[in-house]
């Protein structure tokens, strides 16, 4: 039996089936609200084998049907950030309390797999974990790749590594940036056309438009109730990679389409209180065809934080005539 799945004992002498499936604890993958937990299940295949059971709703209230009819890859992300730190904490026993930091973190889907159904798509996800590294007794980092499966077909390929660090440590580490330090957070700017960026609703728009093409502050709402879903000290890595997701968007001119890859590096933490620039630019060679792809950048205080490339596909809408 495993550790999401129990025998029914409810109430004799009614009918229950003899599994219930439930999330796994909000905890295990550091969220908040119970209704932001992708994962459902997982178990120990040997010492760095492991299979997880996820299940992507048809509705959500970020993560919204794309490219008319597919379920959104960035869930594809949050997931994999999910699956390792529920791995760091439930099998390699990372004591909580303690700080993961992401350093990459990709995916990349097959569309004819990721169309959405009358059901929440029933992930089974088959994890390799790699280059473990300990100090002491104590898990220091790991990387960790991870291979989708629904319905019997593969849907996704990707992975991400991160360190993890203890309480005294990241209190060294961060410093004044920690909460009841002096720092303060930027008043909250413009967002850029909705529509531009590939969103429906202002509030889901992490970018703010400057005097050059390409080129946004980063914008940091930290009421967003998924985006900032609990109190943090830093931009949380799923807010950059949806800058990247709208910088695509905008510099292709598509209100619409379907991010077959996301590349994501994480170079450094991207404070609350200081402007965040992001810019994009279109790869050589992939001007046209089916695919294009775009480099995403992101400089605060003049050194790079973070840097993506993201593939789209054709399918959906096709591009805007005024160029986004």
């Amino acid at each position: 039996m495993t550790r999401g799945t129990r025998a029914s004992t409810i109430k004799p002498g009614g009918f229950y089936p003899t599994t219930l499936t439930t999330t796994v604890p909000k905890e295990l993958v550091h969220r908040s609200a119970v209704a932001e937990v992708l994962l459902t299940d997982w178990e120990r295949v040997d010492d760095t084998h492991f299979v997880i059971s996820a299940q992507w709703p048809r509705g959500h209230s970020f993560f919204v049907p794309v490219a008319d009819g597919y379920h959104d890859p960035l869930m594809g992300c949050e997931t994999i950030r999910q699956i390792g730190i529920l791995l760091g904490h439930a099998e390699f026993g990372v004591p909580f309390g303690h700080q993961f930091l992401v350093w990459d973190l990709d995916i990349a889907v097959r569309p004819e797999h990721l169309r959405m159904g009358y059901e929440p798509a029933a992930l089974s996800i088959d994890v390799e974990c790699t280059d473990i590294n300990r100090r002491g007794r104590n898990l220091s980092g790991l990387r960790f790749e991870a291979v989708f499966h629904r319905d019997g077909n593969v849907v996704a390929t990707g992975g991400g590594s991160y360190s993890c660090m203890s309480p005294a440590v990241y209190r060294r580490v961060r410093g004044e940036h920690l909460p009841g330090g002096n720092r303060y957070q930027l008043p909250l700017i413009s967002p850029a056309a909705p529509q531009s960026v590939g969103r429906m609703s202002p509030m889901d728009v992490v970018l703010s438009p400057t005097n050059e093409p390409n080129r946004w502050q980063l914008r940091v709402d930290t009421r967003h109730p998924v985006l900032f879903e609990h109190a943090v000290d830093h931009v949380p890595g799923m807010v950059l990679i949806e800058a990247a997701r709208q910088a695509t968007a905008a510099a292709l001119g598509r209100s619409s389409y379907l991010p077959l890859g996301v590349a994501n590096e994480f170079k450094r933490y991207v404070e609350l209180d200081t402007p965040c620039v992001i810019e994009a630019s279109l790869l050589p060679g992939t001007g046209t065809g089916d695919e294009q792809s775009v480099l995403v950048t992101a400089h605060q205080d003049g050194e790079p934080v973070f840097g993506a490339t993201v593939t789209a596909g054709s399918h959906g809408m096709p591009p805007l005539t005024n160029g986004g």
